[in-house]
């Protein structure tokens, strides 16, 4: 929870895209190991009928056919690859759970939830309670357990078929049907979310998330890293004795630290230029935000 540098809340929220696109990926991955047949396989070692498993495979609407009848009887190496899959989009969504209860507490103020995705205090009348963000990553524990329970009904099982695999649908229909429903829930959410802009503009223009700047505003007059490092470690004393924010700080303040300050450092010293100063691919200025959101912009609609 330490404050770092200050980018587009545009940048944060895409980055769970990113990361959902890949969960989408690796569902549509996995896909393609699900969509084949196992029938005719029979008990383990295939049949003596003569059977045309690809003309079942394909009536079925599937790519092809599990090629070892051992191996399709024995094997829920699929069924885990999916549950695995929804563990980790419940991990993200956990994730970006966490932030919203913390955002729509007092101490942040950064978000407000609709009434209708949020209770009251059965006690404390003034409590706002986010219960459906606190649920989803709540519920990603199941999920996890899931993932778990079906690992060690599969560990030491030797090949072909055993009564123990009875138990896999159970912890696959948990998993899915969970994910499901926190995917949907959290959509909806988002879109129920009202997000402080005041808030998080008071957060940021000038203080102490804006050391990095000065770092780097050094290195660029060719201060070695390191020594600009020292440097503005210096200047961060002197605006907690002095009670100001680093644009605040006079520049006589600066000069009486390093001889390599000049007056056009204030002009480095807002959330604006940081952000704006950003110049490699992927980074939080206004440019490559914007050419990520017209990336996603293309794929969804």
């Amino acid at each position: 929870l330490q404050r770092a540098q200050p980018i587009l809340f545009a940048h944060h929220l895409i980055a769970y895209i990113w990361m959902f696109e890949r969960d989408l990926e690796r569902l549509n991955d996995c896909m393609k190991r699900a969509d084949k047949s196992p029938l005719g396989a029979a008990a383990l070692s295939g049949t003596t009928l003569p059977i045309d498993r690809n003309y079942v495979a394909e009536l079925l609407g599937m790519s092809g056919i599990v090629e070892n009848s051992l191996d399709a009887v024995s094997s829920r190496d699929v069924m885990i690859e999916l549950i695995s899959i929804c563990s980790i989009i419940m991990m993200n969504l956990s994730r970006l759970s966490e932030e919203l209860v913390l955002w729509s507490s007092q101490e942040f103020s950064f978000a407000q939830f609709d009434d209708s995705f949020a209770t009251g205090s059965s006690l404390m009348p003034q409590k706002k309670n986010p219960d459906i963000a606190e649920l989803v990553r709540g519920k990603t524990g199941r999920v996890y357990g899931a993932l778990i329970g079906i690992l060690t009904i599969m560990k030491s099982l030797p090949l072909a078929y055993n009564r123990d695999m009875q138990e896999d649908k159970f912890h696959l229909f948990e998993a899915v049907n969970t994910t499901k429903e926190c995917l949907q829930i959290t959509t909806n959410l988002l879109g129920h979310t009202k997000f402080n802009k005041d808030r998080f503009e008071k957060e940021l223009d000038g203080n102490l998330l804006l050391s990095t700047e000065l770092v780097d505003y050094l290195v660029r007059k060719k201060t070695p890293f390191r020594e600009a490092h020292n440097i503005v470690g210096k200047i961060v004393p002197i605006t907690v004795s002095k009670k100001k924010k680093l644009n605040e700080i006079t520049f006589e303040d600066y000069k009486k630290i390093s001889s390599k300050f000049e007056k056009d450092l204030y002009n480095y010293l807002t959330a604006k230029s940081s952000i704006n100063n950003r110049l490699s691919r992927g980074s939080t200025s206004y440019k490559e935000v914007e050419k990520q959101i017209k990336h996603f912009a293309r794929k969804l609609f």
